[in-house]
């Protein structure tokens, strides 16, 4: 259970063969016909849906917490990969609320108006355009009216059918020749869900006119068709079009980022900086890689300079109170995480600045304070799967073994992918003597963690007991 207490802080394999394929001919038709489709056992170091595929040495997660995914936590949100997507083309078609309004569109335009400005009348009760009633031929005809209207469709009432029909009337009045509408059509294929079409698409608009932001879409589609290698070679042909592109060198990183290799993004993330000292993404990510390898004085640098750049938010207090602790700086620790408490904006916020008072308690070796911390990230987020970890450890060292166990069953279910719940598992069972439920758990946190010397260990161990039986 000593593991536990080196558990990561947050602010911030194994080749697959197949032996056997027994499919039917309509399932190999199926997977023929399927353009894309995708490999369900990928090459090492060429998939980003297979924690285990990754090569360039990444940390463990003993040294650095990961997400369910197996990936290392970033030291940036990144909006593309947290917000959730239309998973079937019902969804995707299927007109959302507005952006301004939770309520869907119901209200229509009044009937006391000529029909040929009832597109277009504004209701305060209405939508700004109605779009049902749009001649969508007419408009595609005046080029400078039909970009400003997709954009509005798009982007404001998120309407991708009939965006899309208005980006292919205008497109073919344009005779094919204009690249816009080419990105602008792929654009709308990509949130379908067809990623093919908008590869074609965007393929064709790069043989006319050379955009960064068509690489950068066209990089998204290999990304969702997990084919990061192909989006590094991607982006390195951008950079030759266009040398010193940040969003490009940017996109590098965080494929690199992403794939585990942490050593290259920190080369690429430092490239950036050459180019722009004030990138965010940059500083924050180079700032939790040198937190994440024991250099907390480096990652106080990098933070203080965020700080020094107007970034003023809990995330970054958070940070600054974790580095501050852990290069022995204690006067700013207590009163930076203050600071990340009354910037916090919501729960899972101030649960993440509880957690982290916690560990600043366990460290200082007031394990009352502790406790209560834990308890306190518990209030606020009630899924907190570490905190109900650490509390389990603070209750197994006073002698409540009942308690600490629907603990740790609690973690173990919260967060599978965490080695820490499932070894503590096993080492009470052990001790207790249920050897069948600690070998049961063992192998659990030997899958979530190869390399855990002292899973292996304890492994050795119960199989030398039941040898012995």
């Amino acid at each position: 259970i000593q593991a536990a207490w080196n558990l990561k802080t947050r602010a911030l394999t194994e080749m697959v063969y197949v032996d056997e394929i027994d499919l039917d001919q309509e399932g190999i038709a199926e997977i023929l016909l399927d353009e894309n489709a995708i490999a369900q056992v990928a090459r090492p170091g060429t998939s980003l849906k297979l924690p285990g595929t990754g090569q360039g040495g990444g940390p463990s997660p003993a040294v650095r917490p990961v997400t369910q995914s197996g990936r290392p936590i970033t030291g940036f949100v990144r909006p593309s990969t947290q917000s959730g997507r239309p998973s079937t083309m019902e969804q995707a078609i299927r007109t959302p609320r507005t952006a301004l309004t939770a309520r869907p569109i119901t209200s229509a335009s009044g009937g006391y108006v000529r029909p040929g400005t009832a597109s277009m009348i504004t209701n305060p009760d209405g939508p700004f355009i109605n779009l049902s009633r749009l001649n969508l031929t007419k408009y595609a005809q005046k080029p400078k009216l039909a970009k400003a209207l997709f954009e509005y469709i798009f982007h404001h009432e998120n309407d991708i059918k009939n965006a899309l029909d208005l980006a292919a009337l205008a497109t073919e009045y344009a005779q094919f020749k204009d690249w816009w509408w080419k990105v602008q059509i792929g654009k709308c294929y990509y949130r379908l869900g067809l990623y093919r079409e908008a590869e074609k698409q965007f393929m064709s608009a790069l043989k006319q006119q050379d955009m960064v932001d068509t690489f950068l879409y066209l990089a998204k589609v290999y990304l969702r068709l997990d084919q990061p290698v192909t989006a590094l070679n991607l982006f390195k042909q951008g950079l030759e079009r266009f040398p010193g592109e940040v969003t490009l060198i940017c996109g590098i990183a965080r494929i690199y980022e992403e794939m585990n290799n942490i050593s290259s993004a920190a080369e690429y993330y430092k490239e950036v900086l050459k180019q722009d000292n004030t990138h965010v993404e940059a500083i924050a990510c180079i700032g939790s890689n040198h937190f994440y390898s024991d250099q907390p004085e480096i990652a106080l640098r990098f933070y203080r300079r965020l700080l020094q750049m107007g970034v003023y938010n809990c995330q970054l207090f958070n940070n600054l109170g974790l580095c501050c602790f852990y290069a022995q700086q204690y006067d700013m620790t207590l009163s930076s995480f203050e600071r990340a408490l009354f910037l916090a904006e919501n729960e899972e916020e101030t649960a993440d600045v509880w957690y982290n008072l916690g560990h600043v308690a366990v460290g200082i070796g007031d394990l009352n304070l502790a406790y209560q911390c834990f308890k306190l990230t518990l209030v606020n987020n009630n899924n907190y799967a570490e905190a109900y970890n650490n509390l389990a450890v603070l209750e197994m060292r006073k002698g409540h073994t009942e308690q600490a166990r629907a603990l740790l069953q609690t973690a173990s279910s919260l967060a599978p992918h965490m080695y820490e719940p499932h070894f503590n598992v096993a080492i009470l069972s052990e001790k207790v003597g249920d050897l069948q439920r600690s070998y049961t758990a063992a192998q659990k946190s030997e899958e979530a963690f190869p390399g855990h010397v002292d899973t292996q260990q304890l492994m050795k161990q119960l199989k030398e007991h039941f040898a012995m039986l």
